[in-house]
This record gives structure tokens, sequence and C-alpha cells, in this order.
């Protein structure tokens, strides 16, 4: 997400590097580096000249402080105008209405409509504990309903089977009903898409909406389509109430043009992006996130709070206290591999820290780091339980059987144990820190 971006805006900064002063010929040039640079990111081109602006006016503008640098002082203005483009602050879901509250999701065909309605119905029952209904109104598509109801059982979530009409107003109606009658608290209403924006579909879109009055009507756009989302968020938004966006797939654009592009153009807010294809991979939509993510500064927060989902509080405990004690074992740290592989991919993961851009690009070159965890996971696994809770008896013989049975090397399994010992002795040390005295927030 947004690596190209992140390469090129960090290549141009590196000219301010080492400079004691800003100067105007400096300026000049940075500036015309970063209108380059979001240009080829496809931003749009009036967002890019209006951004451009107003990062000169208050580099020209701004008293710099002694304690920063020319870059210092250029980044820290980049930050906040990248933070003030893509909304300020985050735009929370409007639940606060008479059940059930009805959400909409609109949009065209492939943008991946149907899977978002899936990651939000996840979240809306998982982060907020809200009681839900999920239906589809989409008359046209053939299993469009089977689609829904496979993706959401696999979450434990069920759909409401609406009767066949051959109206989607109908069926939207029919679907408020059902919600009232269980009690729900969200109604989340899938609906049909076209390949285009066409005025049959808009029409009927009206008409479900006129029907179930939506609180929340999220239009959902493939952020890999560049300025051809923003066109198409501009030609709904024309012709139909939307609350808000949920951007899709930016786990596969390395630009991100989109997201700079969209609430300066439509005037709508981001609420969600897509970053996977997992269900859990939807992320609620925080500007300044977004934007130390950019400038390659990390996002801790975000990181801390995908740990609060993921990771079993009571295993990280106890974990936790059997490195206090020296007890850690290679069955403890096969446990701790599953923690952190919850979390999502190792490449993926760096990208919250700050600085890391550069280090997962490289890794690109290198053999995949999760394949290398299937092979600790497959040597670990093939060890006897008396193995792994004490590494001592894994002599030549007891190595040799091991990596016969993972399919590995001997020299793997030598190198795991070494691995092993590093990071126990490491978790003990830190263990003993002051930070590790702080209470831990979960």
């Amino acid at each position: 997400m947004f690596q190209s971006l992140t390469e090129k805006l960090l290549e141009g900064l590196r000219g301010l590097s080492g400079k004691g002063r800003m100067t105007e010929e400096l300026l000049d040039e940075v500036c015309r580096q970063l209108r380059t640079t979001l240009l080829e990111a496809d931003v749009n081109v009036k967002v890019v000249k209006d951004f451009v602006q107003s990062v000169r006016t208050r580099c020209t503008s701004e008293h710099v402080q002694r304690s920063l640098t020319p870059e210092q002082h250029f980044i820290r203005i980049v930050y906040h105008e990248l933070t003030q483009l893509m909304g300020g602050k985050e735009t929370p879901l409007e639940l606060k209405a008479r059940p059930p509250v009805v959400v909409l999701m609109v949009g065209l065909q492939g943008s991946g409509k149907t899977t978002t309605t899936v990651k939000l119905a996840k979240w809306i029952a998982e982060r907020l504990k809200k009681r839900l209904l999920v239906a589809s109104v989409d008359i046209h598509r053939p299993a469009a309903l089977e689609q829904l109801e496979f993706q959401l059982k696999a979450q434990g979530l069920d759909v409401f089977s609406l009767p066949n009409t051959s109206s989607a107003s109908d069926r939207a109606f029919l679907a408020k009903e059902e919600a009232i009658r269980q009690n729900a608290e969200v109604l989340l209403i899938d609906t049909a898409g076209r390949l285009h924006v066409d005025e049959a579909m808009m029409e009927e879109l009206q008409e479900v909406s006129s029907t179930l009055q939506p609180t929340e009507t999220l239009l959902v756009v493939d952020g890999m389509a560049g300025q051809d989302a923003v066109t198409v968020a501009e030609h709904f938004h024309e012709r139909f109430p939307l609350t808000g966006l949920v951007l899709t797939k930016l786990d596969g654009d390395a630009r991100g043009g989109a997201a700079l592009s969209l609430l300066a153009v439509t005037g709508l807010p981001i609420k969600f992006i897509g970053t996977g294809e997992k269900a859990g991979d939807l992320e609620t939509f925080h500007p300044d996130r977004i934007a130390s993510r950019i400038l390659d500064m990390g996002d801790l927060l975000s990181l801390a709070e995908k740990a609060q989902q993921t990771v079993d509080r009571d295993t990280a405990i106890a974990l936790t206290q059997k490195a206090k004690k020296k007890d850690f074992t290679l069955g403890d740290f096969y446990l701790h591999l599953q923690q952190v592989k919850k979390m999502g991919s190792f490449e993926n993961l760096l990208k919250f820290l700050p600085g890391m851009g550069g280090v997962a690009k490289q890794l690109q070159q290198m053999p995949p780091p999760d394949a290398e965890l299937k092979k600790i996971e497959a040597i670990i696994l093939s060890m006897t339980p008396t193995e792994r809770e004490d590494h001592d008896v894994l002599d030549a013989s007891r190595r040799r059987r091991i990596a016969k049975g993972s399919g590995t090397k001997v020299e793997d399994v030598n190198r795991l144990v070494k691995q092993f010992l590093e990071a126990r002795k490491m978790m003990t040390r830190l263990m003993k820190s002051p930070m590790a005295k702080r209470r831990p927030v979960w």
C-alpha cells in the first residue's frame, strides 16, 4: 500500500538532507519533485496543484524551529497537509439512530462490494457487538445471494434468505420487516452492481433507498482504479445521497492516488479501507495514520489495535510469565509464532513500523519470510513433546530424524535451535528492563 508513493517522496526529500537552511531555490526543487511524485501516483491534477501550493505557502510563512532541520520541517508540513487532504480525522460509521439502522452498500460490479459487505458485517458484529441482519437485494446477478451466504457462514454470520421477487425494492421492504421482527440493531444491505454507471441501476438504487431510508449509504470503490475510482464516486454522488466511501484493494495499489484525491474531489469521507482478501482485512480510515505510513513514519497505533484484536490475551500473558521464569520452550516458541501469524504476513507487519518501508522492499528480493515461518513450524511439529519441552535432549540422531520428518536439512534444525536460544535470551533480558515493569495495555 502506497509503496511507490512512499519511495518517490522519500527520494525527493533526500535533496534536503544535510542542508543548513531552506533557500528559495531548494524549495522550488523539492516542490517540483513533490508535484511530479503525486501526479505519477495518479492523484487528481487540481488536487496536486492545490496541495503543493499549500505546502509551499506554509514552508515560507512558518518559522523553522531551531531544533528542526529543513528536511524535518518540510516533512512535518507535508504530513500535516496530507492528513488534512484526506479529512483530518476519522469519520466513524453513524449507527446512532432508531433501530434497525440501515447501512446500504452500493458500487460497480467488480469493486469488491459483496466481499466488503461481509467484512463490514464481521466488523460490526465483533467490534461494535451489534445484533445484525445481512440481506442482498441483487436480483440480477446469478447466485448473488448464495455467494453472500457462503462468505457470511464462513465467519459464523447468517444472511436473510429473501423470497424470490422481481423487484429490488420489494426485497428491501421484506428485509427491513424481518430486521424489525428479529429486533436487529443494524440492517446491512448488499445491492446489485453494473460494469458501469447506467440509468437503470441508478433508478433501482433510488427506489431501494427510498424504501429503506438508510442512515449510511457507502460507495465501494476499487482503489486500484486510480482516477477512474474518483470519477465513479463523482457520478454516484451526483445522483445518489452518499454518506461515505470504502476504498478496496489497497494492498494491491502501490500508488495510492485515489485515497489522496477522493475527499478533495467529492467531499465524501473515506470511512474504511480494504487491505487484503481475508474477512478481517478491513480497517477504519485514519487520515493521520495513513499520512504517517506514506511518509514511512510507521503506524504503531494501528499495529497495537491489530494485536489487541487478533492475539489471544490469556496465551500472551502465559507466554510472558514463562519468559520471566526462563521456562520458555520450543513448544512455547511455536505458540508465539501462531500468535504473530494471526496478525497477518510478516511483510505487511513491517510496514506499520517507522523506517521499515525500505526493509519491506528488500524482502521481496529474498525468500518469503512467511515461507521460512512454515519451515520452522514443520520442524517444531516434527519433534516429540519431550523434545519441545527440553531442547537439551536434541542430540545428532534426534536432529537427523526431525530434519527427515519435516522435509528439511539438519542445518535448518540447528539454525532453528540457535534462533530459539537467542530469542529466549532476548525475551529474558526484555522482561528485566524498566519498560517491562510498566502495566501492560490490552
